[in-house]
This record gives structure tokens, sequence and C-alpha cells, in this order.
């Protein structure tokens, strides 16, 4: 995995300014640290109950670092997670003790603004123009340095969800440090189009050389990072209704530095017959789902599903020395029948099993590593999933998972054997929406709820063990986050603004209070603008600064920058950074496939949980 630096970021709170750093994979549990403001120690005794710093002295003005000391160090090259050379953008550099990080600036504000390179507005099919606003994002070490950057998707305002006919404008991809230099504009060009379950990708180190790779579906006509044009420049392979219906397909993986394509392969999962996957007009031959899997326990490989309405099919491949091979090809058609109908609008990649090798958690269906079939329930395709030990009561992982149509309206089963744990509904209502998460500490593990979006005409909200607990859903099912200082997960949401205000809203957190039982509100993100409608998504959402707790990353309402939130509670709990848990780590590769979901982590994070297991990883610097 990732040999990442301390990730230390510092934010003005009412106080002081709040510190807050990584403890990595590799390290002890209870290894020290020492802060230092300006150069000068601030903290008496080595900080081992936590991995942050409220500094009542401390300005906007000042400067932080922090140290490890005590047990573990080992001369503190190792610990600090990176070497001590300088790597492609500045490395550690040679003139600090051993062990000490970088030196970082406090934010002026409770978020760091990101510019971006907003694309110009162009004129569309039938003259009118198009304008761009950003969507998007994941993260990934572009550069090499230990630090996440950001890759960003451009979206057109001509971008068509998949039952709709019509030409769209080029999606776009950038690359971004995190501190808004512009590395690279990727053009998927006119042969792939515009929508979110066209041009889900993946940004992950797929090759363990330290750093990322990005990669998806390309066409002829997409221009890399270089100027250089996969395929044929001059194809246009739309119909009359704007469809791409025919034509080649093509997996790229990109440099995550420069953008350039490294590998170009015919695309897998092959459309075949367009008619095979549910319809002959291409709404359901279009769907695409690519994430990094470690199929074989040790490095990562490429899974990409395509369908799940009817015919579904999954490729894992290998980006190995420069190279894409085929791993494997699961085919719902090919002796897997009972697999077809049962994908979601989003995967997840899980060791369901426990034998250190990921399956492929494809809605209301598995698939095993070796890319045979695990189990599918038969229970039906849905709109939102969860995968992560919810109930700690009982041994391994469970899934969460609303239906769109099916046997239930919600389900919660183990995730090795799918067996049935409890099943809420009849399956005739279309839940388009469901949440799980420790917000409650009255009720032992996860509380689960489900209904139908925008609308109190939904199910209930229910304990681990599947005791209902409320007879209405609670108000937010669209994502979660840890924010705050405890271990109960907070609500991510947003305010919808209505379609005449283009169909976003502005972002906020609210927290479950389970005296009033009711949710309040603890932060909203003015200024911003959600990427969709109906299910409120930022950017992005995940730990990639200071401890582990989760930052959120929203558009400005302008879209010529992000703006990168981080908490300002302060914390007494200690765990590993959850970028160091395989699970949580992949989840954040896949979070913006079609219809996006909050990231899950291998173990419980919650009220009376216990101390997490401590990663089995190797890490892998760009510098090795």
């Amino acid at each position: 995995m990732e040999a990442l630096d301390r990730g230390l970021v510092a934010v003005p709170v009412d106080d002081g300014v709040l510190v807050r750093w990584r403890l990595l994979g590799t390290e002890p549990a209870d290894l020290g640290f020492h802060v230092f403001r300006d150069g000068e120690r601030v903290n008496n005794k080595p900080i081992t109950e936590s991995t942050n710093y409220l500094d009542p002295e401390g300005t906007t003005d000042s400067t932080y670092a922090v140290r490890p000391v005590g047990n573990g160090r080992a001369g503190g090259g190792k610990h600090n997670g990176r070497k001590h050379v300088r790597g492609k953008r500045g490395g550690n550099g040679s003139d600090r003790k051993p062990g000490m990080s970088e030196s970082v600036e406090v934010w002026d504000e409770q978020y760091k603004e990101i510019p971006l390179n907003k694309p110009d507005p162009v004129e569309g099919e039938d003259g009118e123009t198009v304008t761009y606003h950003a969507n998007d994002a994941s993260v990934g070490d572009l550069t090499g340095d230990g630090t996440l950057d950001i890759v960003l998707k451009w979206s057109p305002s001509d971008s068509k969800v998949n039952p709709l006919d019509g030409y769209t404008s080029d999606v776009l991809l950038d690359g971004y440090t995190i501190e808004g230099e512009h590395l690279w504009r990727i053009n998927l060009g006119r042969n792939i189009q515009a929508g979110p379950a066209y041009t889900s990708f993946a940004v992950y180190d797929f090759d363990g050389d330290g750093t990322a790779e990005v990669t998806m579906r390309t066409s002829d006509g997409t221009t890399d990072g270089t100027g250089t044009v996969i395929g044929d420049p001059d194809a246009d392979h739309s119909t009359e209704d704007g469809r791409i219906l025919e034509g080649p397909e093509y997996l790229t993986v990109f440099d995550g530095e420069t953008g350039e394509a490294l590998a170009t392969e015919d695309f897998e999962p092959a459309r075949g017959d367009v008619c095979d996957w549910g319809d002959c007009y291409g709404h359901r031959v279009n769907h695409f789902l690519p994430a990094p899997a470690y199929l074989d326990g040790e490095r990562p490989s490429i899974v990409m599903g395509r369908g799940y309405y009817e015919k579904t099919m999954l490729a894992a491949w290998d980006f190995r020395d420069g190279e894409l091979d085929v791993r494997w090809i699961f085919d719902s058609t090919d002796g897997n029948e009972e697999y077809e109908g049962q994908g979601n609008h989003q995967l997840s990649i899980a060791d369901v099993d426990g034998d250190g090798r990921d399956e492929i958690v494809y809605g209301a269906m598995v698939v095993d590593h070796d890319g045979t079939g695990l189990y599918s329930t038969g229970w039906g395709h849905g709109d939102a999933l969860h995968v992560s030990d919810f109930d700690p009561s009982r041994d391994g992982l469970e899934v969460f998972q609303p239906h769109e149509y099916g046997t239930y309206g919600a389900t919660f089963r183990d995730a090795e054997t799918g067996e049935l744990l409890w099943g809420k509904g009849d399956g005739e209502k279309d839940i388009g929406r469901g949440m799980i998460a420790d917000i409650d500490p009255n009720y032992d593990g996860a509380e689960a709820w489900a209904g139908i979006p925008l609308s109190d005409d939904g199910l209930s909200t229910w304990t681990a063990s599947g005791e209902r607990i409320r007879e209405t859903p609670i108000g937010s099912a669209n994502s979660a986050i840890w924010w705050t200082g405890d271990l109960h997960r907070e609500l991510l949401d947003h305010d919808f603004l209505g379609y005449d205000e283009g169909g976003y809203g502005h972002g906020w957190i609210k927290k479950w209070n389970p005296e009033t039982e009711e949710l309040e509100r603890l932060k909203t993100f003015d200024g911003t603008r959600s990427n969709n409608g109906s299910k409120g998504n930022p950017c992005f959402s995940g730990d990639i600064l200071g401890d582990w707790r989760e930052e959120v990353i929203w558009r400005t309402d302008d879209s010529e920058a992000l703006r990168l939130y981080a908490t300002p509670h302060e914390t007494d709990h200690r765990l590993y950074t959850l970028l160091h848990d395989p699970q949580y780590r992949v989840a954040l590769a896949w979070q913006n496939v079609i219809y996006n979901q909050p990231p899950w982590p291998s173990y419980f994070i919650g009220h009376g949980m216990d101390e997490p297991p401590k990663p089995d990883i190797e890490l892998v610097a760009a510098d090795d």
C-alpha cells in the first residue's frame, strides 16, 4: 500500500489551532508524538492517546510539524512513511531531524480552497452553449511524494443519464496536486457519452511503483494528458439519437503525474449484442463499474463491471510492467444465470471470506477473487450498498442493501455466505435510499434505515439485529462521515435547491441526538454545491488528511475551485489512518462509481468498539 507522509493539517478553531496527523498502519499503536509550533515543542510529554493536539497559543500565522518519539521510532525513517531523500516533488528534505514531518501552515479557514482550471464553454450539438461544472473526484498519490492528490471529472451541462437520448459534449478529467497545481487534462472525446454511468474512473497504484495511475473506459478520439490521441481521431460512432452503440472500446491506464496513456487494450467486458443487456436502445449496456481489488492478496488488480439489470459481466485486469493483461472474465450468461439482474448502481470490494484476497460485492451477488461466483441471493438490483462489520456481536462482515425490486425492500446478510440475517418490506416499492451507521449509543452495533427518496412513504429504522426502533427512516440516507470527536458517524447530505437551480443543493453535516431523536445540524457548507439533485453528493469524502476522521470536498457554486473541509473537533480516540485499511482505501477509489456511497473499513467503528486490528501491509514508496 501507499507509503504516506504524516498528512499533517492545522485548522483555526475558536480556542486556538487544531493540529491533526496520521498514525501509519505499520507503526506501534502507542507510538508517541511531539508537536512543534514555529520550531519549538509545545507539548510537555509525548502524545500517545490520540493523533491530534489543540494548541491554544496557535494562530493563522503559525507553522506546525510533528515528530514520533518513543517505542517503534527506529530512527524515524520507516515510521515517517517516507524515505529521507527527496522525492519527485520535494520529498522530505534532508535538513530536518529524523522522523520530523514537513512543516505546514495553518489554514486561513476551516477549509482549503483549491483553484481549478475551469474549462471554457463549448457549443453543443444544436448550437446551445454548454458549460462545465466540477463533478466526482478521487484521490491518489499522483506524484510519488506521499501526499494524496486529486483527480477531478468535469461534467458538461448536456450530460445525460442512461435512459435519455441525446448528444453530449466531451467529458474531461483533470489531475491536481492538493495545493492546486494543475498537472494534466484528459479529454475522453466524442465517443464516450457524458453521464454518471458512462464515465466512472479508478485512481490507484495498480502496478505497485509508489505512484497512482488512472484507469477507465476510453474510445476513438480520447486524448491523453500529453496530447496523444487514442485510436482514430476522426471517428464518430454516435447514432442519430446521440448514443454510442458500436465502435471500439478500450481500457486505458494513464500515468498519474503526466496523464500519459501508458497502456491501452480492447475493453473487457465487451459490448457484444446490445440487446443482451436488457434493452436494445443502449440504456443497460452502458453501465460501467471500475474498482481496484487485491485478488491475489498482494498487488491490486483492476476490476471492471458492466451491466446489472439483466446480463452481468466483470473482467479483472492486471497492470504489470507497463502492460495490461486479463486475469479472468465473469459472465452471467456463461453458466451463471442466477447472477443476472443482481448488481447495483455501485459495487464494493471486501475480503468477505477471510482468505486474505478480495471479493467483489456486486449488489445482491458476490464474485470470488478467482472470478467464480461465490453466491447470488436472487433478491434483486438496488440503489445503495454498504459492506462492513456492522454487527460486532457476530463474526465477519455484513451487507446492508435496499432493493429497487425483488423479494424484500431492504436486506441485511452475511457477507461471506449470503445468509439472510433479516429482510424488511415486500419488494413492491422502489426503496431508493438506505444508510447504516452507528449513530445511537442506546443500541449495539450500527443502526440501519431505508426509504423512498424525497418521500415519507418508506420503510423503518432497525438495529443491527433487525429490531425496529423507529416507525420511519431517519431523515437522511445519502452519505455519512466521521467528523466529531466521538466514534459515532454523522450524516452527510444537502439541502435540495430545486431544479430551477440546476438540481443541486447546499451540503451539510448533521448528527443524531439520541435524547431528542432528531438530527442536529453541525455544519453548512456555504458557497458550495452538490454534484446532483436526489443524492446530494459532494465531489469526494473520506480520510485523506490528519487523523482517522474524514474530510469532504465540495465544489464552489461557480466551479472555479474545490473546497477541502477538515474537522474542527478534537478527539481522544486514536485509530490507525483509515487509508491503511485495505478495504477502506479501495473504497475511496470506487466511491465515484455511478451512485456514490460512503467508504467503510473492514472493522466496526462505533461506541464500545474493539481495538482495531493492526494492518498487515507493506508500504511502497516511489523512492524504493
